[in-house]
């Protein structure tokens, strides 16, 4: 069998076989990606191999909390297990939301091993028109 050798690959599977998996009160971090989407911010998180019953996601006034946990799978008795390089354990990401962002109306998807939250911006933070009065009459200035 070919393999190819990755120095850097073999430091971080070292790391995580001295830090040990993730637990409860020590999670490891999952990636992420952030970036808003016409009026909402998207935030996808990496979570392959995770059911979506062990994902937990809270909110907290503005504090975003996403926990998910990599159980392992059932092996029988006469299973050998050759190469193992997927973390086990727990996964967490906290972040800090602006008070722009509405968070009664969070909606999260999760496909193909993608966590996906899509968190609208809130109407009081969108731009809008303020008239202002000159005497009598009224003009419209676009903010």
């Amino acid at each position: 069998m070919l393999m190819r050798t990755d120095p850097f690959r073999e430091l971080d599977r070292l790391a995580q076989q001295l830090m040990g998996p993730g637990t409860w009160s020590k999670p490891s971090a999952m990636p992420m990606d952030a970036y808003r989407e016409g009026d909402e911010y998207v935030v996808a998180f990496d979570l392959p191999g995770v059911s979506a019953d062990a994902i937990d996601i809270d909110v907290e006034r503005n504090m975003l909390t996403v926990k998910a946990e990599r159980r392992p799978v059932a092996k029988g008795d006469d299973v050998q297990v050759e190469l193992s390089e997927r973390p086990l354990g727990v996964f967490s990401r906290q972040i800090v939301l602006a008070d722009t962002l509405d968070t009664e109306h969070i909606k999260a998807d999760y496909d193909a091993g993608v966590l996906t939250l899509r968190i609208p911006i809130a109407e009081r933070a969108k731009p809008r028109k303020i008239s202002i009065g000159v005497g009598t009459g009224h003009k419209e200035i676009s903010g």
